[in-house]
């Protein structure tokens, strides 16, 4: 499959916000077959959705394919806006909300809910909060961002001091995106195997903007309450690494995120939580070398087969 000529991007209007026009969405699978199982993939922060063989994979299991390209974000990024911008998770309740609702209107009433890194976890708000969370069957988390990389004490002073700022100058940022070696180590042209739109995903990322920062934390605090009533399955990698430069641990370690704080806070996430560890698995554990990722699917669909 290529994203060329096998998918079908709908838009969804939104209400307009600060910025002016507001779009998501939704890309689905010119195989879906409707009236059967379905998955809605929501992408991480700098991100989008560019895994046709992930679409692939789920059509072999008999599952319709669809993912969610959020306001601000890839295909629904307008020239306009602020790239990546949110004031709090729950910004995207309604794209995600509008999505389930056309992947039901298909005859589809067994959905299950994958998101990756900052989209696990604004799909785990969503399943706590979402107006159609009762429509869902099941949560796939594909390591979720449940804790800022740094101790908690820096989290706690930045949360307090991009607070001020922002309260003060509401766009302030910084204007240097996250480390570009994660990047580096997944795109074909430089250490990686895969093509993605680099004015969507950037090598070098996007600013952060405070007031992203502060709605991630208020968030991923807001877990603290999660009683998410369907089954919930949570992979990770197998260990965390930082990195100053590319190497051999890049290709096996989660370097974006401390693995530890999936661990802590995904047991307490509902009443019927799996975690599941992915050896030498990366930050998106998808994107993995082909023998690792092969291992997270198998893991993946081997849960769904139970729930």
């Amino acid at each position: 499959m290529d994203l060329k000529n096998d998918f079908i991007s709908t838009t969804i209007e939104l209400p307009p916000d600060e910025d002016g026009e507001v779009i998501a969405t939704l890309v689905s699978s010119k195989l879906n077959k409707e009236n059967r199982k379905s998955v809605l993939y929501i992408h991480g922060y700098i991100d989008y959705f560019f895994h046709p063989h992930v679409c692939e994979v789920f059509h072999e299991n008999s599952f319709d394919f669809y993912a969610l390209d959020l306001r601000k974000y890839g295909r629904s990024l307008l020239p306009h806006q602020k790239p990546n911008y949110c004031e709090s998770v729950e910004d995207y309740f309604e794209e995600i909300s509008a999505a389930i609702h056309i992947i039901q209107q298909k005859g589809n009433d067994e959905i299950y809910l994958l998101g990756h890194s900052t989209g696990g976890l604004t799909a785990s708000c969503y399943m706590n909060k979402g107006e159609k969370k009762e429509a869902l069957t099941g949560l796939i988390l594909n390591s979720p961002f449940f804790g800022m990389p740094q101790p908690k004490i820096i989290t706690s002073f930045l949360y307090f001091a991009t607070k001020l700022v922002a309260s003060v100058l509401p766009y302030a940022k910084v204007d240097k995106g996250p480390s570009s070696i994660y990047t580096k180590s997944i795109h074909k042209d430089y250490k990686g195997e895969w093509d993605f739109n680099l004015s969507w995903k950037p090598i070098d990322g996007f600013a952060m903007y405070f007031k992203w920062f502060i709605a991630i934390v208020d968030a991923q605090r807001s877990l603290k309450q999660s009683d998410i009533n369907v089954p919930v399955l949570l992979l990770h990698a197998s260990k965390s690494f930082k990195a100053k430069k590319h190497s051999q641990e890049v290709s096996s370690a989660d370097i974006v995120l401390n693995i530890e704080d999936m661990k802590s806070v995904g047991p307490g996430l509902g009443k019927d939580v799996d975690l599941i560890s992915i050896t030498d698995g990366k930050h998106d554990l998808f994107l993995s070398v082909k023998s690792v990722r092969e291992n997270a699917f198998k893991e993946m669909f081997q849960w769904l087969k139970t729930h």
